[in-house]
């Protein structure tokens, strides 16, 4: 089971490396690394579970964040209806995505970005393209690809920022932290 304790922080080498495709048809190996990770993030949206492990809440993980140079990211993304009622918005692990369009209009989120390699608290604004068409490997070895936009669309390409040696803090303009141009805050 994957624990704060295995994610690697700020300054550690990895988090700015390039990570590597994974073959396909996908190992044993990389399939169980998947699932761990995405077992992390079920943890880590469990209260009970995060409490008793210390977790932090993680909506994504990226393989990089696990000192894994493969690109593979873990995706949960839970959400609440107009009853209150909690649901999964998004989830699956995803081998080798690659976001094959976009669109002109940015958004970010008005609280900033988090990420569970970063310690400290960074304010400012995070620009990402408020929608995204994204084509990826599954599991079981299928391709797939989906539009995603708004808050799921940022989520994903903070993960992929990190299968690029990207940090969020990389895209706070460091000038005008604050400086909401023509983009959409969520």
């Amino acid at each position: 089971m994957l624990t704060m304790k295995d994610i690697i922080r700020e300054g550690h080498p990895t988090l700015r490396k390039v990570a590597k495709e994974v073959d396909t048809p996908l190992s044993e190996e990389d399939k169980a690394l998947g699932q761990e990770m995405m077992e992390f993030l079920k943890n880590s949206q469990d209260p009970e579970m995060a409490e008793k492990y210390e977790l932090r809440s993680g909506v994504g993980l990226a393989a990089p964040q696990i000192n894994e140079q493969k690109r593979i990211i873990a995706v949960l993304i839970p959400a609440i209806d107009e009853n209150g009622e909690e649901f999964i918005l998004f989830e699956d692990v995803m081998y080798n995505p690659r976001i094959i369009s976009h669109s002109v209009q940015k958004a970010a989120l008005a609280d900033g970005e988090g990420c569970l390699s970063i310690d400290r608290p960074i304010e400012g604004l995070v620009p990402r393209h408020e929608r995204i068409t994204v084509e990826w490997t599954d599991a079981e070895g299928n391709k797939k690809q989906q539009r995603f936009r708004d808050y799921e669309a940022i989520v994903i390409q903070h993960e992929i920022d990190h299968l690029n040696g990207k940090l969020f803090f990389d895209r706070i303009d460091p000038l005008q932290p604050y400086a909401a141009r023509d983009f959409k805050l969520l």
